[in-house]
């Protein structure tokens, strides 16, 4: 047997907090980010970007955590837009009303461009500290490595022009004059293991795998050329074999580093039963990079350093979501 509903009910839901407290549940993922940090506090340093005429603009606030969500959700501008019309969980997170007109997708790549690398990158370090301050980093033991970030997969196009222009090739001293992306390069891991773009160099605090510090780079760069920039300081730093020289031994050393490198083979002084442990043990870690975005979003070394930033950032913060809601658990069993 079956009912007919009534077309006149009851309307259930009286108010707009109502709504939002069905549509984002007591254990949802933003309401924990919500607690973990302080956004508002985050997002003040921003506000010198605006001028205090003309007319009022969207809160830097919402600015900073709808940048924050679009890669978390690794959506487009034109997803992200759709997203802040559609998505209650959202649209919530981001200080929106229900009825609140949303910016269209042009809004998030004026607000990349205004609020630039560094500041991103403050906002990062900023976000780092409130981590360690729930003793989410040890600072004991950091694994360092660098990861492909693809441009582009082919360019024979590229390599048309090159040999119509008289170029025997196209290769590294010349593709910058026929690409779309004029500081991309080619990058090797192997002989298999060929890219077109960038590297993305991480140091990952080996407590919970957390990202501490992270540099995009051109991709014929070596690895131990960017370690000083992403080097802690008084800790035990685990890498593979391309960091295995002097340079980075010296930088080690300068940040009172213990040396936990694995060795190459034509090291004298290489202990294959101690490099196999550590491989063990930095295996693990090497997941942090099989979970982020190996294709570049935007072009230039500018642009795919910020969009690196941001998705430790988002990578972070998904961790300290998770541990949150651990911790929870285990506080309720106990």
């Amino acid at each position: 047997m079956q009912k007919l509903p009534n077309q006149t009910g009851k309307l259930l839901l009286s108010t707009e907090e109502e709504l939002f407290a069905l549509a984002v549940s007591k254990n949802h993922a933003f309401r924990k980010l919500k607690k973990i940090i302080n956004f508002k506090k985050l997002a003040r340093p921003l506000r010198e970007l605006y001028s205090s005429l003309g007319p009022i603009g969207i809160d830097t606030e919402k600015g900073l955590k709808m940048l924050i969500l679009q890669f978390w959700k690794d959506y487009s501008d034109r997803q992200m837009e759709t997203a802040l019309q559609e998505n209650l969980a959202i649209k919530w997170f981001c200080l929106f009303s229900l009825t609140e007109k949303t910016p269209d997708h042009s809004y998030f790549s004026k607000l990349r461009k205004r609020i630039g690398t560094k500041r991103i990158q403050s906002i990062f370090n900023q976000i780092n500290q409130i981590l360690e301050q729930h003793g989410l980093f040890s600072n004991l033991f950091t694994f360092i490595d660098a990861s492909a970030i693809i441009t582009k997969t082919a360019l024979w196009k590229e390599r048309d022009k090159a040999i119509k222009k008289g170029e025997d090739k196209l290769n590294n001293l010349n593709v910058n004059q026929y690409s779309s992306d004029k500081e991309a390069k080619w990058g090797a891991k192997s002989k298999n293991k060929i890219w077109f773009g960038y590297k993305r160099h991480h140091s990952v605090d080996m407590k919970h795998g957390l990202v501490k510090k992270v540099k995009a780079t051109p991709a014929n760069l070596p690895d131990f050329k960017v370690l000083k920039d992403i080097c802690p300081n008084k800790t035990s730093v685990l890498a593979d074999k391309a960091y295995d020289c002097k340079v980075a031994n010296q930088i080690l050393k300068q940040r009172k580093c213990h040396n936990a490198i694995i060795k190459k083979n034509n090291n004298k002084n290489k202990n294959k039963d101690l490099d196999k442990w550590l491989t063990k043990i930095r295996m693990p870690f090497e997941g942090t990079f099989s979970k982020l975005r190996r294709r570049a979003k935007f072009r230039g070394s500018e642009k795919v350093n910020f969009q690196c930033i941001l998705e430790a950032i988002c990578h972070n913060l998904k961790k300290a979501v998770i541990l949150y809601l651990l911790t929870e658990y285990h506080c309720l069993a106990d």
